[in-house]
């Protein structure tokens, strides 16, 4: 709980704000680097086609473990000291990565860096703690509008500079970028010490308690799990479907990734809906968006209309975006203290569902071709309109903010 008497957050100023959305984004991005480059990543390390998917699924399996395991340390430890820990971890991961010779050492390092990407996970509770409730929602949609833009924008970067000097120097890259934002950040990012006396092993142990009597948690990461996964599997396979029934080049697939980008619009105007008390409409909005997305995908190809697609890019980011500001927004007003286990658990499930989905895109798109894969991706959406409606019985009432969580 909150304490009484603890003075009111003075905010962010902009550059801040800015600077924490730049880091986020930054951070995230490594795990997408690789997306568009399956093909000749797999043809270097000859690695099976049929085993390309591993290639994401290992950076989203990291992921999800530095989620589980790193990011709840920000309830008990100095949040400064843990972010530019982890960007250190990332470094080194990303040079494990470019000075790669095998398939198996690609494969671990690429389970480091997403293991250390969480990084911008515990930069986005460490902004809520310096913000007001007032304008919490329009301060993490203003930064998961960067963190968006960096998944996005990591598309295109990685085919333009693969494209013109090797898919190898898209992780260099990103490593010097990275050595340099986490010089920025130390000298940049006030100092939080978390209150907590306990130790890493009570917070771990506290951590099924919390899914246990936290609804919310659970229905939000159920809602944005299947979102994800989703946006995973439109993600995973349209570099493919582009170069197949496009016959697009790298430079192609780079434009279409830049102009899907446009979907992190949609974060401020999430923040903002949910400080204006519409959660619950807006959540229904955006899984209808995600579900229209992928018709209209399905359209796009089968005519050949690659405008079609492009919206159906754009539609997919944005209602994803708008579903996870408003989680996130839900729940960073459970518990203060507990922000960062709440954090961690809720992404913990929606990149492991995400894994699940980069694995089974390519796959599905191999034997059963664009169809397929907007079947796919439009069953998620329908799975999770299907548990949204049940939001609307009173038994499933969730937990009122005010009640007290596990610590």
């Amino acid at each position: 709980m909150s304490h009484p008497h603890a003075p009111a957050p003075a905010g962010l100023s902009t550059s801040l704000t800015l600077l924490f959305a730049v880091a986020c984004g930054l951070c995230v991005a490594n795990i997408y680097f690789a997306q568009p480059l399956i093909g000749p990543i797999a043809a270097t390390l000859q690695l099976h086609a049929g085993l390309a998917g591993l290639i994401m699924t290992l950076t989203q399996l990291g992921y999800g473990t530095g989620l589980l395991l790193l990011v709840p340390l920000a309830d008990v430890v100095e949040n400064r000291r843990l972010i530019i820990f982890a960007m250190a971890g990332a470094v080194l991961g990303l040079v494990g990565i470019a000075l790669s010779n095998s398939a198996a050492t690609f494969l671990a390092a690429s389970f480091v860096v997403g293991t250390c990407a969480v990084a911008a996970q515990v930069l986005v509770p460490l902004a809520s703690h310096l913000v007001p409730e007032a304008t919490r929602g329009k301060v993490v949609g203003n930064i998961m509008a960067g963190l968006l833009a960096g998944i996005m924008l990591a598309r295109p970067f990685s085919s333009v500079v693969a494209s013109a000097l090797g898919w190898r120097a898209v992780f260099a890259i990103s490593a010097v970028l990275m050595a340099v934002l986490a010089v920025v950040l130390w000298r940049a990012l006030p100092q939080r010490r978390p209150h907590a006396s306990f130790g890493y092993a009570r917070t771990m142990a506290s951590l099924p308690g919390i899914v246990w009597r936290t609804p919310l948690l659970r229905r939000r990461a159920f809602y944005q799990g299947m979102m994800f996964a989703g946006f995973q599997a439109f993600w995973t396979a349209v570099p493919l479907a582009l170069a197949r029934e496009f016959d697009m080049g790298q430079a192609g697939i780079a434009l279409f990734a830049l102009a899907g980008a446009a979907g992190a619009l949609a974060a401020p105007w999430a923040g903002r809906l949910a400080d204006r008390g519409l959660t619950r409409p807006a959540t229904g909005w955006a899984m209808a968006a995600a579900l229209l997305s992928f018709a209209l995908g399905a359209v796009g190809v089968h005519f050949r209309s690659l405008t079609a697609l492009v919206a159906a890019g754009i539609l997919l980011d944005g209602a994803v975006q708008l579903c996870n500001v408003l989680s996130l927004r839900s729940l960073y007003v459970l518990a203060p203290e507990l922000r960062g286990r709440l954090n961690g658990l809720f992404l913990t499930f929606i990149f492991l569902c995400a894994a699940v989905a980069s694995g089974l895109a390519a796959a599905v798109y191999a034997f059963h071709g664009w169809n397929g894969l907007s079947l796919l991706g439009g069953g998620f959406a329908v799975v999770a309109l299907s548990f949204y409606a049940t939001e609307f019985r009173r038994n499933a009432l969730v937990r009122a903010p005010s009640e007290r969580l596990p610590g």
